[in-house]
């Protein structure tokens, strides 16, 4: 059904075969029933967290409960859908989870654009950004870098130029996108 609908699809014959290849697994979404052979889908969705792995997956299942969708959920399932499913259904939950994979790689991408910006960034102007993007006011930050209120003055005003940014929110957006403060 899937194949039809224009999606590539690859099959395991478990959910262990698929955790061995894990690494050589092309970006996507995961479809996991709860029953399948050797480990269960919830057993494989943890594995594939443990793994560091950031594929969304959706359960499907036949024999389906509110305490393991609950479980499901909480792992971080997109979707749990039962048996019998309707098409809509099931393309309905793979787009959302391939959606949030298109959202990561978003974030992946504007967390990389902040970081080059920041690279232009010495030591010390680094620490002054990552003071503000902390909220703290420039007397604090003077003296916790064992600097003057006025260098941080400097110093802000030094990273405004290089990031090239008209506002004190923007230059905090790009630092917050690269995980400072």
């Amino acid at each position: 059904m899937l194949k039809v609908a224009g999606y590539q699809v690859e099959t395991w014959e478990s959910g262990v075969a698929f955790l061995k290849n894990i690494k050589d697994v092309e970006e996507g979404a995961v479809l996991l029933d709860v029953r399948m052979p050797d480990m269960d889908g919830l057993e494989v969705q943890a594995e594939i967290a443990a793994h560091g792995a950031l594929l969304p997956v959706v359960i499907l299942t036949g024999h389906g409960d509110v305490n393991l969708a609950v479980r499901a959920m909480k792992a971080g399932a997109v979707d749990f859908i039962e048996k019998p499913v309707e098409k809509e259904q099931l393309i309905g939950a793979l787009e959302r989870a391939l959606e949030k994979l298109e959202g990561r790689a978003e974030a992946a991408r504007l967390t990389e654009q902040a970081e080059v910006r920041l690279a232009a960034l010495t030591a010390r102007e680094r620490e002054v950004l990552d003071g503000l993007a902390k909220g703290f006011p420039n007397k604090t930050i003077a003296y916790d870098l064992g600097i003057s209120p006025r260098t941080v003055e400097v110093y802000r005003a030094n990273v405004m130029t290089k990031l090239d940014v008209r506002s004190f929110s923007e230059a905090l957006r790009i630092a917050f996108a690269a995980g400072l403060g």
